[in-house]
């Protein structure tokens, strides 16, 4: 056990994310998600009867969101729902961002298709027990200028 540290972070998820550079993108799936088949290779670590906002967290604790992309988050759309339509645990996610400092308009709706594609650019695949339809997500790794004053 390592104090400090959020105990959904097991020893492969810290390994894999700490191993990703900036710029580099994580999914936080839900429980339907088809992260076998999207990962072409890719790692797939499941944390199951997790919710989206809850392995959310728990990936953000330790994983600074990109200042240098126009939007470092981004969540699937509901399809056949108008742009910004959220779930509920699309839009406690978005109140999570908010609160670690990301502006609305830095949290992009993507297209379920276009989604995927994403997916497949991504470096790592979490699959949550998230329940609902769409509790999908994805983050933008960004840069620690100085992780000594971090750490003290």
């Amino acid at each position: 056990m390592l104090k400090g540290l959020d105990p959904l972070l097991t020893p492969e998820l810290l390994m894999r994310l700490c191993a990703m550079g900036h710029g580099e993108w994580v999914a936080v799936v839900d429980a339907n998600f088809t992260a076998d088949f999207l990962s072409q290779g890719r790692p797939v670590i499941r944390l199951p009867g997790n919710d989206l906002l809850r392995v959310s967290r728990a990936v953000l604790s330790v994983m600074p969101l990109a200042d240098d992309v126009a939007q470092p988050a981004a969540y699937m759309q509901v399809c056949g729902q108008p742009q910004g339509h959220r779930t509920a645990a699309q839009q406690a996610l978005q109140d999570h961002l908010v609160k670690l400092g990301l502006e609305p308009v830095r949290i992009q709706g993507v297209e379920r298709f276009a989604f995927y594609d994403k997916i497949r650019a991504s470096s790592l695949i979490v699959q949550s027990g998230e329940a609902t339809a769409y509790g999908n997500a994805l983050f933008c790794k960004g840069v620690i200028l100085n992780a000594a004053a971090d750490f003290l």
